[in-house]
């Protein structure tokens, strides 16, 4: 698919609404209004907050995409993906056989669900509300003219900054015929209207893992494939088991530890490769999904024209996300190993406030929690146990293993847990890792914590309702005062409520 040409295959209203407001047909491009503040080009999460935020400051804000605004998260990420993985949960909760003659029904329902609520989402992301908020928006593809000029569709823009929000897309690694087979990423992976029967996936990173779940619980028999000896590498090990565990009972079959991996096409796609003790195996499905990378877009943008220095990960930022182009900065997943709506959010508020009123904010000082959405889901922030190894650095880990948890114990989701890393001698957290059920939404108040400098202590002084997930947290603060009580300090206590009898 060109990316300046949206691919839609069901024409529906849905998708239609969808058009209408990120990419609307009768849209003509405006006459420039003189030199800008901030060109921005790139309308995803990066581009589209940092056009809202500096337009609702007072600066005269241009905002170019050539495709759909709302890019992926919106488009092909976080919205539908979210949406699919909660159809395939109502499905595993039903009880209904996921391999009944009624699955394929039901993920058509799915997708059209989905279809639906990213409709009813968009007019967030929508050219008219842009428009509205005083942001001058072109549609068609941007090139650097010279250092204080942007051309779009023949158009120059003029500006004092520029913002490059381009974003990223879903690579393939070089897997001996692939090119000579069609195959999904996530850019078309939300487009399928008819239930794969067999879904092979390469990558079992986040989304790798997401999609194998929630198409397994749908009714797909899913493989799931990945050189590395176990899903979400990143992730500490016995955390990942958590997860590895919950898909194995949802069907999806795990293939880990692969070498030599390569697809035929036949009567349906086979991908072949050694296992770990060098036997070959072979897999036959029906479609594959390649969730194993991504790249940055910087292609047509005439970076070399402004000396805007870029490699494969990425265009090169410094601390202030300013690139080597001191007059052009850069945000989102083009220019950051977090590749997260969420971090892209922040990096964007950081542009502005560097890029329009001088100022030092610096992309390191922010604290980036992110979260896996399996179930149970694998949330964390900071430092985890297997990087800490690694670094040999020495930290207190405190952990609460959830059949210890009222609540969860209550809905019978005991499995899982929650670990938090403090600097030694001290409650202040280095970083935290919870598995298990609502891990996303416990992880904030530690994210909260350790961007506002408040220690674990602070947490365990403030009152949780019972019984609640969140009451985890407040245990393991239990946990950190426990260990303040030295046997010292003990004997101290002892000889004073002795004196006070």
């Amino acid at each position: 698919m060109s990316d300046s040409v949206p691919l839609l295959n069901s024409d529906d209203e849905f998708n239609r609404q969808l058009l209408g407001n990120v990419r609307p047909d009768s849209w003509t491009n405006p006459r420039p209004a003189g030199r800008y503040n901030l060109v921005v080009i790139g309308g995803g999460t990066a581009g589209l907050v940092t056009a809202a935020g500096a337009a609702g400051l007072g600066a005269r804000v241009a905002l170019v995409e050539r495709s759909m605004l709302g890019g992926d998260c919106l488009n092909s990420g976080c919205v539908p993906s979210k949406a699919v993985i909660a159809s395939a949960r109502a499905a595993k909760a039903s009880g209904s056989p996921s391999d009944s003659p009624s699955a394929a029904e039901n993920f058509a329902a799915a997708m059209q669900r989905m279809r639906k609520l990213r409709a009813e989402i968009s007019p967030h992301d929508s050219a008219e509300r842009f428009r509205n908020l005083g942001v001058d928006v072109f549609f068609g593809a941007a090139s650097f003219r010279d250092s204080e000029t942007v051309e779009v569709a023949g158009i120059p823009l003029k500006f004092r900054h520029a913002v490059i929000a381009t974003g990223a897309r879903a690579s393939a690694p070089p897997i001996p015929g692939l090119d000579q087979v069609s195959y999904l990423t996530n850019e078309s992976l939300f487009e399928l209207t008819e239930l794969p029967r067999r879904l092979a996936i390469v990558g079992a990173g986040p989304i790798g893992c997401e999609m194998a779940q929630a198409f397994a619980r749908l009714g797909s028999e899913v493989h799931l494939l990945d050189v590395g000896p176990r899903i979400l590498a990143r992730e500490d090990a016995d955390a990942a088991e958590v997860v590895q565990r919950s898909l194995e009972r949802d069907g999806v079959r795990l293939h880990l530890g692969i070498k030599d991996l390569r697809v035929a096409k036949s009567e349906s796609l086979l991908l072949e490769y050694l296992s770990p003790g060098e036997l070959p195996q072979n897999i036959a499905a029906d479609r594959l999904l390649i969730a194993a990378g991504r790249s940055p877009r910087v292609e047509g943008l005439g970076l070399d024209r402004v000396g805007v220095e870029f490699d494969r990960r990425g265009i090169r930022v410094d601390d202030y996300l300013r690139t080597t182009n001191r007059r052009i900065f850069a945000a989102g997943d083009v220019c950051s190993a977090f590749q997260f709506t969420h971090a892209a959010d922040f990096m964007a508020r950081t542009v502005i406030q560097n890029a329009l009123f001088l100022g030092r904010k610096k992309f390191s000082s922010l604290v980036i929690p992110w979260c896996t959405y399996t179930s149970p889901e694998l949330a964390r922030v900071g430092l985890n146990q297997q990087e800490a190894q690694q670094q040999s650095r020495s930290v207190t880990t405190l952990q609460l293993d959830f059949n210890q948890l009222d609540r969860a114990i209550l809905e019978g989701l005991t499995e899982g847990f929650a670990r938090v890393h403090l600097r030694p001698g001290s409650d202040r957290i280095l970083g935290a890792t919870i598995v298990g059920e609502h891990a996303g939404e416990l992880l904030s108040e530690i994210t909260l914590a350790m961007t506002r400098r408040l220690g674990l202590g602070a947490i365990g002084a403030t009152i949780h309702p019972y019984p609640t997930w969140s009451d985890a947290v407040r245990k393991l603060a239990d946990q950190y005062n426990r260990t303040r009580l030295t046997p010292r300090v003990k004997w101290a206590f002892e000889k004073w409520l002795a004196w006070r009898r």
